[in-house]
């Protein structure tokens, strides 16, 4: 466990036994129980066993039936899963994820004294989420300022033994969608960090700077700036054409 949570980067998590009960060397955060509630949730058995309400097993030849200790399971709209819990120390806890329009959450409340205020406290958060953000398609936002950064970029970057004017492109992002406050696209900002020149040592698809978007003053994400054409390294003829336009000025100067 303690190597899978490692594997996961969960660096304020540690495991001591596997039932969890009250340990100071057993602990984790509310962040990176979501984290791994994420990775849970790609195993579609897990994802099956923490959807079911009820189910009725066989235990030696007599039937049992078991129910769901999650209580917004089937009654709270978009709710799927996770997982109930309790020590004394912990408290009421509930990790709940819920899928409304496409938008797909993970809520944990940790710490509650009643099992009523741990279900008010999920579903107060979850309904605020909904209420509140939306998924943003940010690809439009990143195409305009590339664009307008890279005719500054052409115009402004200083170009060693090459006349040839650097063509770029942004690598790809895995997703271009991302939950933000509704109507908050205008508070985006974006920073762009490249070379202020450039020479034929830099092959194509080399990286000549980087363009990170900011949202609330966090890096929402940062793509790569690659340049696309091959920058020529001016030959003798470029030499001697500039001596001779220097030698035409001064002789008539």
């Amino acid at each position: 466990m303690n190597n899978k949570a490692q594997e996961l980067n969960l660096t304020q998590t540690h495991f001591v036994t596997p039932h969890g009960l009250d340990d100071e060397n057993h602990y984790t955060t509310a962040y990176e129980l979501a984290l791994l509630t994420d990775y849970a949730l790609k195993n579609e058995t897990f994802k099956n066993i923490v959807a079911t309400k009820t189910i009725t097993i066989n235990v030696n030849g007599h039937p049992r039936t078991i129910s769901n200790t999650n209580e917004l399971l089937g009654n709270l709209n978009g709710v799927y899963g996770v997982k109930t819990g309790f020590t004394f120390n912990a408290g009421r806890c509930l990790v709940s994820s819920c899928k409304r329009n496409g938008m797909d959450i993970i809520v944990v409340v940790l710490g509650a004294d009643t099992k009523n205020q741990r279900t008010r406290d999920s579903i107060n958060v979850i309904n605020y989420i909904y209420d509140n953000f939306e998924y943003v398609n940010i690809s439009d936002y990143i195409n305009k300022s590339f664009a307008e950064y890279q005719t500054y970029y052409q115009a402004n970057v200083h170009l060693n033994k090459t006349t040839t004017t650097p063509c770029t492109e942004l690598s790809q992002l895995d997703n271009y969608d991302f939950p933000l406050k509704q109507n908050s696209v205008s508070t985006l900002k974006t920073k762009f960090y490249t070379l202020n020149e450039v020479s034929a040592k830099i092959k194509p698809e080399g990286k000549i700077g980087c363009m990170t978007i900011y949202y609330e003053d966090e890096i929402l994400c940062s793509m790569d700036i690659i340049l696309k054409n091959e920058l020529k390294q001016n030959g003798w003829d470029y030499y001697l054409l500039k001596i001779l336009r220097e030698f035409k000025f001064n002789f008539s100067a």
